[in-house]
């Protein structure tokens, strides 16, 4: 896939700052804090310049208030993910809901919109456990706060060590409204609290209805 492609706005995602952190990850037995869990990418990585793909006023008013993925019985609120102080994005505080990554671009508008979300929390499983069973041409379907839906068809289902994140093909520019969803897989690792993997979904818009 490429991902070069200019948009209307940029703006900095502060991606892969610390070493060993996570997306939407947390242990069996106990969940880890939000100032501990946030977007991974590579060791001593730089902010990554990426633009929103939002280019009105009327786009910047939307935001994303459900997600709905049938295939694996996922119906979810939606909350804002920001950065936290030290850079990294924000991931929800809890199994649930599900949190879209205010940086990027509103699901439906031009560019890769980002929603990230616990495998597990506290023994239980989260709102995307089942993220990696995903497969391509399963449907996601984000409501937005003017009551419209946009609907995405799953592209490619990707497992990565946390090490070899892709930074660009997830946060990167590209020339249609698309959705990456973010959790953690692989096995977990006891003594750094965290899982080894990433599991991202990639999806691309096919329909918006008001």
């Amino acid at each position: 896939m490429t991902h070069r492609l200019s948009r209307a706005r940029s703006t900095v995602l502060a991606v892969a700052l610390v070493a060993a952190s996570v997306v939407g990850c947390s242990t069996a037995e106990e969940p880890v804090s939000a100032d501990t869990s946030s977007v991974v990418t590579q060791q001593n990585a730089e902010p990554t310049s990426v633009d929103t793909g939002v280019s009105d006023s009327s786009s910047m008013a939307l935001v994303p208030t459900r997600i709905d993925v049938p295939a694996i019985d996922v119906s979810s609120d939606l909350m804002g993910l920001g950065l936290q102080a030290d850079g990294t994005m924000e991931v929800p505080p809890g199994g649930f809901p599900a949190g879209w990554f205010t940086g990027s671009p509103v699901p439906g508008e031009l560019g890769p919109a980002v929603v990230a979300g616990h495998v597990d929390w506290d023994g239980a499983p989260g709102v995307f456990s089942r993220l990696g069973d995903l497969e391509d041409d399963d449907v996601v379907t984000v409501t937005r706060s003017d009551g419209s839906a946009s609907t995405f068809r799953v592209t490619d289902v990707e497992q990565y060590p946390k090490s070899e994140f892709p930074t660009d093909a997830v946060y990167g520019d590209i020339d249609r409204p698309g959705i990456r969803l973010i959790t953690c897989g692989g096995e977990f690792d006891s003594a750094a609290s965290s899982y080894d993997d990433n599991i991202v979904v990639y999806a691309d818009l096919v329909s918006t209805t008001s």
